[in-house]
């Protein structure tokens, strides 16, 4: 048996081939991967001492030749491809293990040079990888390291691998090539190329939105149905996933998931993942119906839970603290569908295991360290774990945009009244656009001490979400006396501002930018309230 190494990254490589060698597997490698196991007294054959033929042009020539890729592709249950390998005095090869230049990470480099970018773009490594795949009845095909404990264990256990794995490590083969392919092709179809700029150290500028789009996503699980029983659905992840989103979470408990389930779960997911305290939201059709701060997630479910009961049965669930006894005990009182945490205590667990269809899904946070901030001057959106594209599907189109990762600030907000909001009122704005931002376009959130006090759906007039909302406090027992209130729609008539004026609050958060905005100041000055403009709008449609 003959295994071929030749290797970009050499994590693993030399304990790998110290253990093909102990099971009596014949070495072939390349260049710096060839003298590394050789350096470790490997007995190792170069690539160049079977094709008869030097590496050139700085290693870009030297395993595209007959002797290799006849090694690699010649079926060996068909006599006259082996009667050929026997005339030109071809060996088989019957192990290729390979990892690609690497051009993915060559070109996230800030400053990257285009030349940097094509010359980490690999030739001879596909075409081996292609070749071995290919013929993954008689040849296996290693392109990560993860792969070699496996490999190693049928090779000690019987000598060879199984149809089974040659043929996972061929797909996991092809499907690697066509992840470099595509990023390759995404790059250089978002260069905007300019002739007069070109040298060994011309960065070239790129569009954010490529000629062409090669989005590649990793399934996690399929599901149990899609939006409608009658409907299939499956989960995927982006090829490399934002820390601390969803698709990182494992599930503890709980039958599998169901499309709604995974739509309503990103949302609540996404909105506590903005708290820095203690909070919990609940989500049901996509929709936050009660959200809330508080000193433990004991205490911020009880606020949530608290703004509309009613909605919140046979909800999804979000914590972003670890759920104790005290938060279980309260939750398992209630229908819950899915049950979010960054972890769970052993009693919580215990709590939960009577009610065997809640799904329990633990989902770590994203982990910036102080230091990463400062080396990068501040946390990207990805470290965060956010997207950095949203993507809506039309027709036979893709609609992408970059995400909406807006965080409002105090700086951000413009005082447009003659009143000014007191301080608290400022905290439960901020608060409040926060909700408002994972509920749909057009609703009215208030919200009091760290908490919703009333929401309006979206999809309708300011007029009637802001009734809603008044229903719903009332149902809940909550007053919206003294409370700020917060659209993500602006208000082109007064009218809209009466309303919730009338519903007691005094102090009104909106995008602002509407050609009646003076009218609206107008009114809110007329009502002693305050009034501040956002000048952003989150459209969740």
């Amino acid at each position: 048996m003959r295994a071929l190494l030749s290797v970009s990254d050499k994590t693993g490589i030399v304990e790998f081939a110290q253990a093909l060698h102990g099971l009596g597997v014949k070495l072939l490698s390349t260049g710096g991967t060839a003298k590394l196991l050789a350096d470790r007294g490997l007995p190792v054959t170069e690539v160049a001492e079977v094709t008869h033929f030097p590496e050139m042009l700085d290693g870009r020539v030297k395993t595209l030749h007959p002797k290799v890729h006849g090694g690699l592709l010649a079926r060996r249950e068909l006599p006259e491809h082996m009667a050929a390998l026997k005339e030109h005095g071809i060996e088989t090869i019957d192990l290729l293990v390979v990892n690609l230049y690497p051009f993915e990470a060559t070109v996230a480099k800030p400053g990257c040079t285009l030349a940097d970018a094509i010359e980490n773009i690999d030739i001879g490594g596909p075409a081996m990888v292609r070749s071995a795949a290919k013929n993954w009845k008689d040849v296996g095909v290693v392109t990560d390291a993860g792969q070699y404990e496996a490999v190693i264990a049928e090779l000690k256990a019987a000598g060879k691998l199984s149809d089974k794995l040659r043929f996972a490590l061929s797909v996991a083969a092809f499907n690697r090539i066509a992840q470099y392919d595509g990023a390759i092709s995404d790059y250089l179809s978002s260069v905007t190329f300019e002739e007069a700029k070109l040298s060994e150290s011309y960065v070239p500028s790129r569009n954010l939105f490529p000629g062409q789009s090669n989005g590649q996503f990793i399934k996690v699980q399929d599901l149990r149905y899609g939006e409608n029983s009658h409907q299939q659905a499956a989960l995927y992840r982006d090829l490399y996933p934002a820390p601390g989103s969803l698709v990182t979470g494992v599930q503890l408990q709980g039958k599998e998931l169901s499309y709604n389930n995974i739509a309503d779960a990103d949302a609540a997911w996404e909105c506590v993942k903005s708290f820095e305290a203690p909070a919990c939201v609940i989500v049901k059709h996509a929709n936050p119906c009660g959200v809330a701060v508080g000193k433990d997630a004991h205490e911020a479910y009880a606020k949530a839970f608290q703004t509309d009961p009613t909605s919140a049965f046979g909800g999804i669930i979000a914590f972003n603290r670890t759920v104790d006894k005290a938060a279980a005990e309260a939750v398992v009182r209630q229908f819950v569908e899915v049950l979010m945490a960054p972890d769970f205590t052993a009693e919580a667990l215990e709590v939960f295991k009577p009610k065997v269809n809640v799904r329990l899904m633990k989902i770590a946070l994203p982990n910036v360290s102080s230091a990463d901030v400062a080396a990068r001057g501040g946390a990207s959106a990805w470290d965060q774990g956010r997207n950095a594209m949203d993507a809506k599907r039309v027709g036979s189109g893709l609609l992408l945009q970059t995400a909406d990762n807006h965080e409002l600030a105090l700086a951000d907000l413009k005082v447009v009244t003659a009143r000014q909001p007191t301080p608290e009122e400022l905290q439960d704005l901020l608060f409040a656009w926060k909700v408002a931002k994972y509920v749909k376009s057009n609703a009215i959130v208030f919200c009091k001490n760290g908490m919703t006090m009333g929401v309006g759906a979206g999809q309708m007039s300011r007029l009637d979400s802001a009734r809603i909302a008044s229903i719903k406090a009332e149902a809940a027992k909550l007053s919206l006396q003294g409370t700020v209130v917060a659209s993500d729609a602006f208000f082109p008539f007064r009218d809209g501002l009466d309303v919730v004026v009338d519903a007691g609050a005094t102090c009104v958060a909106q995008p602002g930018g509407s050609m009646r905005d003076q009218e609206v100041i107008d009114a809110a000055n007329e009502h002693g309230v305050a009034m501040v403009f956002t000048g952003v709008r989150h459209f969740r449609h």
